[in-house]
């Protein structure tokens, strides 16, 4: 979930709890936590709503930091033949976890073997064989270059790669970078202890 303009300012300093969106399907799942542009928020609901019963008495209106029923009908984006969702989240405080575990690079042989075993997983589940160690050295190699230029390295689409590093970034094993990639030092230490 991606916020803008205010919005963005809005849900960080935990003043915006509500947002209005009009997806053709849910996009978010109560109770997981999804990291944005405002920082990591967590899921309390989401009902599917009709934008046009919404009213300017409706307590929602001031948690999505919506001025009126007219002004949160109006920002909706995207076609107005889809549903309109309403979501309810909080925001979370403290550290991301994702980034302490990156910045961990005391691996144990135990570490080790488990993130052997869960990349390997993630190899075996996909379409276009395994890609998960030569994705890790090729952003070792080439850190701070854009996914674009990475992808066809590989063989690979730009959107696919790009959740694929995703992936590896779930794991602590890179950062992203205002462009392209590194690794952490979560992902430097695992590829020393592979020999690499």
């Amino acid at each position: 979930m991606l916020f803008a303009g205010t919005d963005t300012e809005g849900v960080a300093e935990g003043r915006i709890t509500a947002a209005y969106r009009r997806w053709a399907e849910p996009r978010v799942i109560q109770g997981r936590v999804y990291r944005t542009n405002a920082g990591r928020i967590e899921i309390d609901s989401i009902k599917q709503v009709n934008p046009d019963l919404i009213s300017d008495y409706d307590e929602m209106l001031h948690l999505a930091g919506r001025m009126n029923a007219k002004d949160a009908r109006r920002r909706l984006r995207g076609d107005e033949t889809l549903p309109t969702w309403l979501i309810r989240f909080h925001l979370l405080e403290g550290p991301d976890p994702r980034e302490e575990l990156a910045n961990n690079a005391d691996l144990t042989p135990a570490d080790v073997e488990e993130l052997t075993a869960k990349l390997t997983h993630l190899d075996e589940l996909s379409r276009h064989g395994a890609w998960t160690r030569q994705t890790l050295e090729l952003i070792q190699s080439k850190p701070a270059t854009r996914a674009g230029d990475l992808a066809p390295t590989l063989d690979r689409d730009t959107p696919g790669f790009k959740i694929d590093v995703r992936k590896l970034k779930n794991l602590g094993l890179t950062h992203s970078l205002e462009v392209g990639y590194e690794l952490s030092p979560r992902g430097k230490a695992y590829l020393d202890a592979l020999g690499n």
